[in-house]
C-alpha cells in the first residue's frame, strides 16, 4: 500500500467506524479528517459553522484534505468533503476511494437515532423533514460519491469483503 485510502459517503454512513476497522485490518493508521480540523480550530464543527459559516469551513476542509497527500493511512472524510472544489477528483488522484453506500431509508434510521444537533446541517430536523432532507442531499451528492474507486453497501458487506475489494482494486489497478 503506497497511498491513502479515503472513505467517502453521507453523514452517518459509518465512515469513522469502518475506517478504524479497515485501518486495523490493514495495520495502517486511522485519520478522521473532521477530528484533525477540530483539533486545529479548537472548537466543534457546529461552533465553527455558526461563527464563520459553511463556506469558510469548506475552504478549511479542502486545505486539510490536501495535507493528506502522501500519508499512508485510512482517512475518513466528512460527508460533504467530496462535493466541494476539486476534492473528489483530488481524492481519486492521490488515493483509493471507498464509498460507503446507504439508501435514504437506512441513513434516516441511523441518523434518527443519533444526536442531529451535533450535525450542523441537520439541526432541528426530525421525522419526515429529516427523511426528505437526507433524500434530497443524497441525490445531490451522489454524483460525487459515485466517482469512488470502490462502492459497497455498508450494511451487507463484511470487513473481510471490504479488505478483499481493496486488495482486488490494488492488484488490478495499482500494480499494473
Amino acid at each position: 500500500m503506497n497511498k491513502p485510502i479515503f472513505l467517502v459517503g453521507f453523514m452517518g454512513s459509518g465512515k469513522t467506524t469502518w475506517g478504524k476497522k479497515i485501518a486495523n485490518a490493514l495495520e495502517l493508521p486511522f485519520v478522521d479528517l473532521d477530528q484533525e480540523i477540530v483539533q486545529h480550530i479548537g472548537m466543534t464543527i457546529p461552533e465553527y459553522f455558526r461563527q464563520y459559516g459553511e463556506d469558510s469551513f469548506r475552504k478549511l476542509e479542502n486545505e486539510y484534505l490536501k495535507k493528506q497527500a502522501g500519508r499512508i493511512a485510512v482517512i475518513s472524510t466528512g460527508g460533504g468533503t467530496p462535493c466541494y472544489f476539486d476534492n473528489m477528483e483530488w481524492i481519486n488522484q492521490h488515493g483509493i476511494s471507498l464509498y460507503l453506500y446507504h439508501t435514504p431509508k437506512s441513513l434516516w434510521a441511523r441518523l434518527s437515532q443519533s444526536d442531529v444537533n451535533k450535525r450542523p446541517v441537520l439541526k432541528g430536523l426530525t421525522g419526515d423533514e429529516l427523511y426528505a432532507f437526507i433524500e434530497s442531499k443524497l441525490n445531490e451528492r451522489a454524483q460525487y460519491y459515485e466517482q469512488a474507486h470502490i462502492k459497497f453497501e455498508q450494511i451487507h458487506t463484511s470487513l473481510e469483503e471490504i479488505i478483499s475489494l481493496i486488495n482486488n482494486y490494488i492488484a488490478k489497478y495499482e500494480n499494473s
